[in-house]
């Protein structure tokens, strides 16, 4: 949430640290001379970025580098709460929308080759049951968002809410607002979002670990100071924090000899 966000950014002031936004970063150039850079990018920013900086090699890798499907959300404004027909639903912050298992892996597998789904895979969350912040008195949010192919620019608003009436008849009757943002939105909004991917990289077997390259330590590039502490990196995508943790580890080590016991 904005807290967490917040209270980081209060952390670093606190330290001296300087916080700039609204300021576009083309190549090393544009940024300060400093010991240590962190790259909260993906790797093809990376390679637009510092291409000039590091070994062709590397450059290569991160090039290669594969992204994976896009995702279309929507935000609702609601005049009450999802009326799910199964009541452990109402007692659920996010929910896993699918149906059978294996309608499940012929949606998601349809998308990997490149089309759309008429049932797709939702993630739901319902945030409003739990937080009265997140919506006036009396009324409620909701979002969701499904799978698309990368770089896809239809938008799934109808789709998605067809299986949320599937699971919950009589939702589309408690809509007031809603708003959409495609794949290619995602883009827009978040550079990082290549195609609308917001795992910031393909999730399978071999970029699970060799992310965005196969070595010991991911996070460290092969230039001096220089590291990747985005979801590009392992473990990858998730609200877990831990892509720029271990970033953080490997560079106060390497940087400034500073080791933490814990890993």
């Amino acid at each position: 949430t904005a807290s967490i966000t917040n209270a980081l950014a209060e952390l670093l002031k606190a330290n001296g640290g300087i916080i700039q936004t609204d300021h576009e970063v083309d190549s090393l150039d544009d940024i300060p001379s400093a010991k240590t850079v962190l790259f909260d990018l993906t790797p093809q920013q990376i390679s637009n970025i510092a291409g000039d900086r590091i070994p062709k090699k590397y450059k290569e890798k991160l090039d290669a580098f594969e992204y994976g499907p896009g995702a279309c959300k929507v935000d609702w404004a609601l005049s009450e709460p999802v009326p799910w027909t199964n009541e452990e639903c109402r007692k659920a912050g996010t929910l896993h929308l699918g149906g059978t298992f294996d309608e499940v892996a012929e949606g998601e597998d349809v998308i990997w080759k490149g089309k759309h789904h008429d049932k797709p895979y939702v993630l739901l969350s319902q945030p409003s049951l739990f937080d009265g912040t997140r919506a006036p008195e009396g009324k409620h949010t909701l979002w969701a968002y499904c799978h698309v192919p990368n770089d896809s620019k239809e938008d799934r608003t109808e789709v998605i809410e067809n299986q949320i009436e599937r699971f919950a008849p009589g939702f589309k009757d408690t809509i007031i607002s809603k708003n959409t943002i495609t794949a290619q939105g995602f883009e827009q909004y978040n550079s990082n979002y290549i195609g609308g991917d917001i795992n910031s990289g393909a999730q399978y077997f071999k970029q699970l670990f060799g992310r965005p390259v196969l070595k010991w330590n991911p996070y460290k590039m092969p230039v001096d100071g220089m590291y990747i502490c985005s979801s590009s990196t392992p473990p990858g995508g998730g609200v877990h924090g831990m892509c720029g943790y271990h970033a953080a580890q490997s560079a106060l080590k390497n940087e400034f000899g500073i080791s933490s016991d814990k890993s």
